[in-house]
């Protein structure tokens, strides 16, 4: 079976159900075995009616007292029930799920799994899963996959494509990508043993060194990439001649600001590595507000001035275009000569043609977009510098193609991650390292809090008088949509059921909007400006706000479900507020309680920076964490986290050059399969980005 067939080749899946699985990212045969489950559960005993607490999930066994009672509410159906243990009784309550008043019957014995809520003083379970006694005894002795679903897409059809997949692949370990003596070295299990445990795991140490394989295959390729990379730019010399320019003299001069002493210090390597014979290769990591951007601007000028061309490229078409703007305004305050032009995705066909043709005659020196750059349309007269900006959202292949757009540019990449410098220099290993780590004196330090779902109230007041105060607010909530397994609803905040939450919480004059990944691009970027331009005053959103427009603007952070979140990341969300002058303000809502929560996030109260944010929170986070939980979503990893399986990656490494120095090209037998596959991921991304 080909992993890149789609997906209708497989029984039972037909046109419908293809484009279910289409809305969650899933195309291809290989793209369901990667759609890995999101957490596991372990179903328990049923629990005692008085050991129940407000906010975990539980399940319990009792009889129906009364038949299911339906009433009808802004047309959505709420079903509600009473069930006795024998001892006391436990109210019941499901939303759009009619039919259950007539499939569930008084007197008949049940186990009802679900979120427990609070209710004035009395405690109910709202949309639990039904099971029989004989159906839930055989869930209890093995982990159960939550998967990110969608409306109409429910767990059995997913398991039921997967056994599928899994059936073909059961007896393909001759076939492994890795070689018997690689698996053997590093204690990794087979690659069709690793996806069936990933999806049905027997128990956790199973699903665990299903894991491990899974997460060392995603950094090994990674990193053969990465390699690839490395030796194209292995002394390779640009020969350009480039002298410090007068214009980057006068900017920093107007500045309304000094550069801090970390900027000068990383602008002095810059400006004199400029002027190398060999080319530049450089990553400058620094928290958001750091100030990289402002030296890559100066990077730009300066080749500019030296007549030659610069190009910046952002990983969304809204910050490509405050890129832009931010130079455009600068270029005119400056009375400088230079042409910058901006170059995305949504553009006219025109004027990606007019745009490409200044490129090409090299009246536009200075060229800022996205992805669109490195479109094989897009040639340069006399490319001498390439900055990729939020790196780690562009893949290796995305950054090389940018970098053959010139002879042999200069190269700078920037990140607002705080990556351990260990683990920096195998990631970004063709790059020296420079980190910004001194923030602007002119920044409030924004003020934390840690709270649980008895603040939602509160916070909601509060965000209201911000706004009122002409202020604007993000709420973050980990998914998409509701996640319905067999019909049952995930006890996790999902941005839509949200966002019509909060229109009916705020004032009628608030304009409340979504914002997610699964939206086209235009819709991203339409939101996005209305945002920047306060037509949207609350922003609800997924983690894609993470790398974002600058909104001096925006005061209020609020994360819901915080606990699911790496505090790296956090820290990364808390960095799209206090962009401005005004006092600024992160709200991190748990709904889980527990000291050890509290506790884990509490750091976030007590320190700004991100790399002892990053180290403080592994030293926290036991094997039981490692699921449902990442730091980061870096690299474009699915289930890789190059915080928590940092001693992963460094085998990883090892391991990619050891076969690298064994078979450079990996014409051996024994790496086959290896080369195939490498081969794939290649083409697979070069497909992605239409060349």
């Amino acid at each position: 079976m080909d992993l890149n067939s789609p997906l209708d080749t497989l029984k039972g899946v037909g046109e419908k159900t293809k484009q279910l699985f289409a809305n969650i990212g899933v195309e291809t045969i290989g793209e369901l075995l990667e759609s890995y489950p999101r957490t596991y559960e372990q179903y328990g005993d049923p629990r005692p009616f008085d050991s129940l607490a407000e906010g975990e999930t539980a399940s319990v066994c009792g009889r129906l007292n009364a038949p299911i009672a339906n009433r009808y509410y802004r047309g959505k159906c709420v079903s509600s029930a009473v069930c006795s243990d024998g001892k006391g009784e436990l109210s019941l309550i499901w939303y759009n799920m009619p039919y259950l008043k007539t499939s569930l019957h008084c007197g008949e014995l049940y186990i009802f799994r679900g979120r427990v809520r609070k209710k004035g003083k009395r405690l109910l379970i709202e949309q639990p899963a039904v099971f029989h006694t004989d159906q839930y005894q055989k869930l209890t002795v093995s982990l159960q996959p939550v998967y990110s679903l969608t409306k109409g897409l429910t767990v059995n059809m997913v398991q039921k494509a997967v056994r599928q997949v899994l059936d073909h692949l059961c007896d393909q370990d001759s076939a492994d990508c890795l070689s018997s003596g690689v698996r053997e070295r590093y204690q990794l299990c087979s690659y069709a043993e690793a996806v069936r445990q990933i999806h049905f795991p027997e128990d956790a140490n199973a699903l665990q060194k299903a894991r491990r394989r899974l997460v060392f295959d995603e950094f090994f390729f990674f990193l053969l990439q990465l390699r690839s990379l490395k030796e194209n730019r292995k002394k390779a010399i640009c020969n350009l001649k480039i002298s410090p320019a007068e214009s980057v003299k006068r900017v920093i001069s107007t500045l309304p600001y000094e550069l801090t002493g970390a900027q000068k210090r990383v602008w002095a390597d810059i400006e004199q590595e400029l002027q190398a014979e060999a080319a530049m290769a450089r990553l400058i990591q620094g928290d958001v507000g750091s100030g990289k951007t402002i030296l890559a601007v100066l990077a730009l000028l300066t080749v500019a001035e030296n007549g030659y061309q610069g190009a910046l490229m952002a990983p969304t078409e809204v910050l490509a275009k405050q890129h832009f703007q931010s130079v455009q305004k600068l270029l005119e305050d400056n009375s400088l000569p230079f042409e910058a032009v901006l170059l995305t995705g949504s553009m006219t066909a025109k004027q990606k043609r007019e745009t490409c043709s200044r490129i090409e005659s090299g009246e536009a020196l200075i060229v800022i977009g996205t992805h669109a750059l490195i479109q094989e349309k897009v040639l340069f007269h006399s490319l001498a510098l390439v900055i990729t900006d939020e790196q780690h959202r562009f893949g290796v292949r995305q950054r090389e193609l940018l970098s053959q757009k010139g002879g042999t540019p200069h190269t700078i990449v920037m990140s607002a991650t705080p990556i351990p410098r260990t683990l920096a220099v195998i990631l970004y290993g063709d790059l020296d390292i420079s980190v910004l780590n001194e923030m602007p004196a002119n920044r409030l330090p924004i003020r934390n809090c840690v709270v649980g779902p008895a603040f939602r109230k509160k916070a909601y007041q509060f965000i209201q008088t911000q706004v009122e105060l002409g202020h604007q607010a993000y709420v973050i909530c980990p998914m998409v949509e509701a996640s319905m397994n067999e019909g049952f609803s995930s006890d996790l905040e999902n941005v839509l059921d949200y966002t019509q939450k909060l229109r009916q919480e705020l004032s009628r004059n608030i304009t409340v909007e979504c914002l997610h990944g699964r939206m086209k691009p235009a819709e991203k970027n339409e939101i996005m400006e209305r945002f920047l331009e306060n037509r949207i005053q609350v922003l609800v959103s997924t983690t894609v706000v993470e790398v974002g427009v600058n909104v001096p603007n925006a005061t209020v952070m609020m994360v819901e479900n915080a606990e699911r979140f790496g505090l790296a990341q956090l820290h990364q969300l808390r960095g799209r507020v206090g962009r401005g002058d005004a006092q600024s303000y992160c709200i991190f809502l748990h709904a889980v309680d527990g000291a050890r929560i509290q506790e884990r996030l509490d750091i976030l109260n007590h320190t700004n920076d991100g790399f002892e944010i990053a180290a403080r929170d592994l030293q926290m986070r036991g094997p039981g964490d490692l699921f449902g939980i990442r730091q980061s979503g870096l690299m474009n990893l699915r289930l890789a986290d190059i915080y928590t399986d940092a001693e992963i990656l460094q085998l990883a490494d090892e391991a990619a050059n050891e076969v690298l120095n064994e078979d450079p090209t990996l014409s051996l037998p024994e790496h086959m399969e290896l080369k195939k596959k490498f081969e794939a991921i290649i083409s697979r991304q070069s497909d992605s980005l239409n060349l």
